[in-house]
């Protein structure tokens, strides 16, 4: 990766599934920057990454890579419960820091991020926000072609019942609603570009693991505008996307996980037909949503273009989600202030 002209030196924390299949690529694929470093615990598995991956750097701990001083960016995509440690550590040492989602494991903790230099960036993770199918959707409802965006619908779910998971274990942040439930979550915000006034969750938790298996929200962003979700840790593989307007509705089809690299699809119908019979396509052109992550992180890093999504959004998102879980406690409605 080495030689390419690209600016920004990017280094990789861990040898996490996430990073290698599709984060390490996308920076690969990105106009703004090059991969130059990997660390992991185990020295041997950072090496093996490296000649995997075509790095010129493997660490066996992650304060090595911290102390390169060639790298003037990380990618953290360590467990839940690190995320902030290993983000405060890296800023630290002079980084600017794209952490995977969720950023934290509650409001509280986000905010440490927010009292950090200026002169740092932090962001949190959501690729889906880069990519050009939610770009262009949200392009529509600006427009005003679904009429008034009055609802959102989503359920997005994978079957995983190991054990041994990190998503399986409650103690470092795992469950649907961290792991997944913070993407229909995001979505509500960004495309009704407001925040919440209020939450109700039904929450279902593995009697095993204790994490949440089966969640449901019910978002209400006042005005008439509702999203409600479902997320799941042990159901049939399925994702969808839906914004209902008064006049047409607008469905993405593989919302969170578009294909790297691919083609994907938006639909929209105006009802007038059952059975998507009256319903539209358009076809976005192929797309690597990690690459036009790392692109928009890399342009603010460069100071060529403003950071749309900082610490403080990430707060905002965690607000929401810490909203959900005294919902399930409380057993009714929680408020979300300001």
């Amino acid at each position: 990766m080495a030689g390419t002209g690209k600016t920004i030196r990017w280094g990789i924390l861990s040898t996490a599934k996430i990073g290698v299949e599709k984060v390490i690529p996308g920076i690969g694929r990105s106009t703004t920057g090059t991969v130059v470093a990997i660390a992991s615990r185990d020295a041997a598995r950072a090496e093996r990454a490296a000649a995997d991956l075509g790095i010129a750097r493997a660490y066996g701990s992650y304060e090595a890579l911290l102390a390169d001083p060639e790298i003037d960016a990380v990618y953290n995509p360590l467990p839940n419960h690190l995320h902030v440690p290993l983000t405060l550590k890296a800023v630290e040492a002079g980084k600017h820091v794209l952490c995977e989602k969720p950023i934290a494991l509650d409001a509280d903790e986000a905010r440490l991020l927010t009292r950090l230099p200026r002169d740092k960036l932090v962001a949190e993770g959501f690729m889906v926000r880069c990519h050009p199918q939610w770009l262009r959707a949200r392009e529509i409802v600006r427009s005003g072609a679904l009429g008034e965006l009055r609802a959102i619908q989503s359920v997005f779910s994978y079957f995983n019942d190991d054990p041994g998971n990190i998503r399986n274990r409650a103690d470092i942040g795992g469950g649907a609603l961290l792991d997944i439930g913070c993407y229909p979550m995001v979505a509500g915000r960004y495309f009704f570009e407001a925040e919440p006034e209020r939450v109700l969750s039904l929450v279902e938790r593995d009697p095993a693991f204790g994490t949440d298996r089966l969640s449901s929200a019910l978002i209400d962003f006042g005005g008439g505008r509702r999203l409600d979700f479902t997320v799941s840790t042990q159901l049939v593989p399925y994702q969808r996307l839906q914004l209902f307007g008064t006049r047409k509705r607008l469905e993405i089809v593989i919302p969170y996980n578009a294909p790297q690299g691919g083609e994907t699809r938006i639909v929209v119908d105006d009802g007038s037909r059952l059975g998507d019979a009256s319903a539209t396509f358009e076809i976005i052109a192929a797309a690597d949503q990690y690459a036009e992550l790392a692109d928009c992180f890399g342009r603010a890093v460069l100071g060529e273009a403003e950071l749309p999504f900082g610490a403080e959004d990430a707060v905002k998102n965690m607000a929401v989600l810490d909203a959900l879980f005294a919902s399930e406690a409380s057993g009714g409605w929680v408020s979300l202030a300001g």
